[in-house]
């Protein structure tokens, strides 16, 4: 029990040492993380706008302007949100306007029962509530020396939202093959995840996150390595930003903490 102490100790001394070195560029790599899926996205509408547009028309019928009109829709509010959430212009309103493109792609290509798709949408929206609690954030401490009124709450309710959200990315990875690394994955992923979810060691277990999804990510969502004429490379390109997205929500996390709804938070009032 006191080697497992003195290891977590350490492991804990580690993060708060890479946190303290990567403080002032560490929010920034986390906003552009977590917005890489919409600016991906984005960016497909325009270079595949022909081949989207006619999918449109297909899957609803809805003819040809509604189907322009939706591709439109798609292009400009995710480059916009992206632009705005990475300069930190109208923070709150990029947001929603993310949060918008997110329900209406769920809606539009009829995913709203394909329970993975669903799962890291929602993770999406939880990496969006970390970036809207960070604005908040900032809104607080923007005049300084100004006393602070009480706890944030919006702010607080945020974190706790974006932690619980962010769960759902794990859930989509999960497969019950019994295979060792698919039991380690369970396992150590989904204790971690635990882990965020009610704050505890928060720091230290989001930070392992980051390490086991980028290695995860590089070593299945290998979009790269699959011929650009082939389907495949689109597929795994959408779920490697997705993955991408979330890294950037648990980079986030690091960043800000917990936040008030948490156990960490909790244990320094024992």
């Amino acid at each position: 029990m006191q080697n497992q102490n003195d290891f977590l100790g350490r492991a804990e001394d580690f993060a708060d040492q890479f946190l303290r070195y990567s403080k002032n560029y560490l929010p920034h790599i986390a906003r552009l993380c977590l917005v890489s899926t919409f600016l991906e996205d984005g960016l497909r509408m325009w270079w595949q706008w022909h081949e989207q547009r006619e999918y449109m028309d297909i899957s609803w019928g809805c003819g040809y302007f509604l189907a322009t009109v939706f591709v439109l829709i798609n292009l400009v509010g995710q480059l916009g949100g992206v632009f705005m959430v990475l300069f930190r212009k109208k923070v709150e309103v990029a947001c929603g306007l993310l949060l918008f493109i997110v329900v209406l792609q769920t809606i539009a290509y009829q995913i709203l029962w394909d329970m993975q798709f669903l799962f890291r949408n929602l993770a999406l929206v939880g990496g969006l509530a970390l970036v809207l609690a960070e604005s908040k954030k900032e809104a607080r401490t923007i005049f300084a020396g100004v006393p602070s009124l009480g706890e944030n709450k919006p702010k607080t309710y945020l974190m706790l939202g974006g932690r619980i959200l962010l769960v759902f990315m794990f859930l989509t990875l999960v497969r019950f093959e019994f295979s060792v690394m698919q039991v380690f994955e369970i396992v150590v992923g989904g204790l971690l995840m635990a882990l965020v979810a009610v704050g505890y060691k928060t720091k230290l277990s989001a930070f392992m996150l980051v390490l086991v999804l980028n290695v995860f990510n590089i070593y299945v969502n290998a979009w790269w390595s699959i011929p650009a004429y082939k389907p495949m490379r689109d597929f795994l390109k959408y779920d490697f930003f997705q993955t991408m997205s979330v890294i950037g929500g648990l980079l986030m996390l690091i960043s800000l903490g917990p936040g008030g709804v948490s156990m960490d938070e909790h244990k320094k009032q024992w």
